[in-house]
């Protein structure tokens, strides 16, 4: 897919040390379990995300997710996410939950954004990050490898059809062991 387009995408996403981004039934209590010693966690998954979290969606406007990555998030005590616009790509959704726009390709996910004056995307959920690599569409990915390794579970890349060269900007380490890396996605 190539458009021209007035905003970028970005995600900001953990994994396990094996590119897993939740256990086989989507648990990410791994993300969250009680270290051996005091650590960060990444993203949303639980109370206190990294020092970059907050630098990172401050500029955010939207979130697109998919399905299960927001049947996750919507059942957290309180909904993260009340100051951007949430679109939630899913061809089996209904547009219940008043919080979010339901699209069901990514050219309506595209369209939705250049629509509501998308600037800065946040992406999230393997599947969907996935499409917009796929597709082109994602500018930067902030990638944090957690100490586990899962063995099995759900991955982040899924069956991309073409390779996406990435730019390194930088890599950093807590106490606990969590590593973050930013990267930029290469274009000719």
């Amino acid at each position: 897919m190539t458009t021209t387009r007035a905003w970028r995408a970005r995600t900001f996403i953990a994994t396990s040390l094996d590119g897993f981004i939740s256990r086989p039934d989507g648990d990410i209590e791994w993300l969250t379990d009680p270290p051996a010693e005091p650590r960060h966690v990444a993203g949303h998954a639980g109370p206190t995300p990294p020092a970059d979290y907050d630098e990172f969606t401050a500029p955010v406007s939207h979130l697109v997710m998919g399905r299960g990555t927001y049947e996750k998030v919507a059942s957290f005590p309180a909904w993260p996410y009340d100051r951007f616009a949430v679109v939630v790509l899913s061809t089996t959704m209904s547009d219940d939950d008043p919080r979010i726009s339901v699209v069901r390709s990514l050219s309506e996910a595209v369209a939705t954004l250049d629509d509501t004056g998308a600037t800065d995307v946040y992406v999230d959920g393997g599947r969907v990050v996935s499409a917009f690599l796929e597709a082109d569409l994602l500018d930067e990915l902030y990638l944090h490898r957690a100490p586990v390794i899962l063995g099995r579970g759900l991955p982040l890349f899924h069956d991309l059809e073409r390779e996406a060269r990435l730019v390194h900007l930088g890599t950093s380490t807590n106490d606990a062991g969590m590593t973050s890396t930013r990267y930029a996605v290469a274009r000719d």
